[in-house]
């Protein structure tokens, strides 16, 4: 069975702003609709000198002794806000994810052109690039071969993307990462369907 809604259990969200009535604390330190700061007052005369105006009180900075309220539209204040979470999160989201494509030492022609296809891809849509070959057994005494692979992919893939280092050897593997060129100077050679760059 369901327990009944009780007001004092809810949690509130982070996000919440106190306006009006329901600020808590006496006195205010009080900012006017215009940005101008109006002093220390009492709570009342902030909340009668926002409804003079035809606005709300907001509650802006309430861990601050004694909190900063301002003067404005609390809808519009809201707005904002929102509209800046959403900013924020599409500017996090729009960063660019690393891919990964992996060789080995023996990797044969046709299965290396397939992972250049793909590496081309992942460039050609402004991901980054991580190169990696993994040694198994005896290839550990030609890491040199190794290296001289991803050199040679990373080579192939100019067109597309420039290498942030140089093939570096870490215990069994050797990396290398890449970024994409800009979106105007990048060209596909080896996938025909990908749609020219804008």
């Amino acid at each position: 069975m369901a327990k009944p809604f009780d007001s004092r259990n809810r949690k509130r969200s982070n996000n919440y702003v106190r306006k009006n009535e329901k600020i808590r604390a006496r006195e205010v330190r009080l900012i006017g609709p215009n940005g101008d700061q109006l002093g220390l007052i009492s709570k009342t005369e902030a909340l009668e000198a926002a409804k003079a105006v035809g606005l709300d009180l907001v509650e802006i900075s309430p861990m601050a002794r004694p909190p900063v309220c301002k003067v404005m539209d609390f809808g519009k204040f809201m707005y904002e806000q929102s509209k800046r979470q959403k900013e924020s999160k599409s500017k996090a989201a729009s960063t660019s994810k690393i891919k990964e494509v992996k060789f080995r030492v023996r990797t044969e022609e046709h299965d290396y052109l397939t992972k250049l296809r793909h590496g081309e891809e992942f460039l050609y849509k402004g991901n980054k690039l991580k190169l990696s070959l993994m040694f198994r057994g005896r290839e550990q005494e030609h890491k040199d071969i190794g290296v001289e692979v991803i050199r040679r992919a990373s080579e192939d893939l100019a067109h597309v993307g420039t290498s942030d280092t140089e093939p570096r050897l870490a215990g069994r593997n050797v990396n290398l990462v890449m970024s994409p060129l800009p979106a105007t100077k990048r060209k596909a050679k080896y996938n025909d369907d990908l749609a020219p760059a804008q």
